[in-house]
Formats: structure tokens, C-alpha cells, sequence
């Protein structure tokens, strides 16, 4: 598939935070999805250590949610560990990971913020800006922001807050588990995104399309 170029990936980290400013007003919370038919996975692992990194994408069909391709990236990283800029180490695994996809997805879970982030353009929400498609944030920890207490039951959920702005959900996808923190990506309202994570959650925390870009990105199976 065609990736946009929205800019240049040997930067600072001051011009990395520029970056960041200016395209978070460009991300859009609209519903730009209905019913998917193509769902993606996405993670990285290695990312938060020097060396290489080896990014991992994971097709499944919907509804079954059966794995139908995987696209692995391995290479250096080039970019310093600097907590709120990890896009900046990650995105050109990923960027040539999705190059390399043959067919285009109509919705992207991703392993990382969306924009419950600091300015408000976490991982999610940057590759949502360069695919073009929409693409949720479903991070298993909490990045910025406060939220109420949650019942342990299943699929309970409330709001999370950075100071009187909602920029995300803190969702139970299982019986007293720890809670997945969700946010929009780019072209999905925060509702939708809360709704496809839930219905792409089977047996475990992780929704299956993550759950098993992770297992990839590991180099695990199973």
C-alpha cells in the first residue's frame, strides 16, 4: 500500500516535538468507519533499547478475526529513547512494513498512544496521519491523564482526563484485569474506538489484532 511522506525522520528531538505540534491539528475524530472487513495489528518490540527494532503487522479478516498475513520489519533505530517521542524511533519500521502490505485495511489497532499524549500525537495517531485510514490507540499503559475508578466487570469503561479535556478511555476488557488505555488515532470517534476494540477482544486482555502483532513482533507463536 501507499504510505503519505509528511516529513523527514532524521530530526532533533526539538524539531521531533515541532513535528508533533503541528500535525496534532490535523488528526481527525470523526467516524471514518462503518463496518471493516480488514483489520491490522500493529507493535514493535525492541524499540526501548538500542540496536535494532522489529516491527510487526498483522492482518485478520472480521468478523472471524483469523490471522490472513503478517509483515515483519527488522532493522536499526536510529533515534534517541525519549519518552513521548517513540513514533520518532518507531514509524519508519512501520512505514516500511505497511509498503510492503498488499492489501489495504479499512481500520488499524495499534500497540501505543493515540492522542492521549502529552500533544496529543502519539504512535496511532502519527501513523494514522501517513496511512490515512483509521487507526485507534490501544496502549496497556498509561501514558498522561486521570480517570475514576472502574468496576472489575468486563467492558466497563470511563473517560480519561487531562485536566477538563477528554483524550481517551480506560477500558476493562476482562474480569479484573488491568485496564487497556484507548484513544482516537486518527479518523475514529473515541465511542467507535472503545466499540472496535471490545468486538476485536476474544479470549484475552489484548484485542487479537495486537495481541498477535505482539506475539510477531516477538518472534512468538501461538
Amino acid at each position: 500500500m501507499e504510505v503519505k511522506h509528511l516529513h523527514d525522520w532524521k530530526v532533533s528531538p526539538e524539531e521531533a516535538v515541532e513535528i508533533q505540534n503541528r500535525l496534532a491539528a490535523q488528526v481527525d475524530d470523526g467516524d471514518g468507519i462503518v463496518s471493516p472487513f480488514l483489520i491490522a495489528g500493529v507493535d514493535v518490540s525492541g524499540a526501548s533499547k538500542e540496536g535494532t527494532a522489529r516491527a510487526a503487522i498483522v492482518m485478520l479478516d472480521y468478523p472471524d478475526l483469523n490471522a490472513i498475513d503478517t509483515v515483519i520489519v527488522e532493522e536499526e533505530i536510529n533515534f534517541p529513547y525519549i519518552p513521548g517521542l517513540l513514533s520518532f524511533r518507531e514509524m519508519p519500521l512501520l512505514i516500511k512494513a505497511f509498503e510492503k502490505l498488499e492489501a489495504i485495511p479499512d481500520l488499524v489497532l495499534v500497540d501505543g498512544q493515540g492522542i492521549a499524549h502529552p500533544r496529543r500525537l502519539g504512535l496511532a495517531s502519527h501513523l494514522g496521519l501517513f496511512l490515512d485510514i483509521p487507526t485507534i490507540g490501544c496502549a496497556k499503559s498509561r501514558l498522561t491523564g486521570t480517570h475514576a475508578e472502574l468496576p472489575d466487570e468486563a467492558q466497563s469503561w470511563t473517560d480519561l482526563f487531562d485536566g477538563d479535556e477528554v483524550i481517551g478511555a480506560a477500558v476493562r476488557t476482562k474480569v479484573k484485569t488491568n485496564p487497556l488505555y484507548i484513544s482516537v488515532g486518527h479518523k475514529i470517534s473515541l465511542k467507535k474506538a472503545v466499540y472496535w476494540t471490545l468486538q476485536c477482544t476474544r479470549k484475552y486482555r489484548l484485542p487479537e489484532p495486537t495481541r498477535l502483532a505482539h506475539q510477531a513482533a516477538s518472534g512468538k507463536s501461538g
